[in-house]
């Protein structure tokens, strides 16, 4: 299953879904007028299109997400890497660690994500 788009605004709420699923829907829109400053009216539509998109279930008021976190970060890096580095990997890598400043330990721990994924272990 490809994991459905979802937009800046959507992204925020997901947040908020995602460390408090399962949760009632009453519920989520007094947080998302905390935390997000929303109208109850605009969660109960970003709700909608996130159920139609199949990002998300809402069954008898009750909000789950049906994607992970991870799962929507990972299609968004593989959609701006497709769209802005033609699809390559290394361009990304290249284009990121010379305009972003890195420490010896996350250079060690990149290190390390790319000896795991070389045993297969990724």
């Amino acid at each position: 299953m490809e994991t459905p788009k979802i937009f800046e605004s959507e992204y925020r709420f997901c947040c908020i879904l995602w460390e408090h699923e399962p949760i009632k829907s009453s519920e989520l829109v007094k947080l998302c007028q905390e935390q997000l400053g929303w109208k109850p009216t605009t969660t109960y539509t970003v709700i909608k299109r996130l159920s139609e998109r199949g990002a998300l279930k809402n069954e008898n008021t009750v909000v789950s997400s049906l994607v992970s976190k991870d799962a929507v970060q990972a299609a968004e890096i593989d959609e701006m890497v497709k769209k802005t580095f033609d699809g390559s990997l290394p361009a990304f890598v290249a284009a990121f660690t010379k305009h972003q400043k890195m420490s010896d330990k996350e250079i060690d721990e990149i290190q390390r994500l790319i000896d795991r994924y070389r045993k297969g272990e990724a």
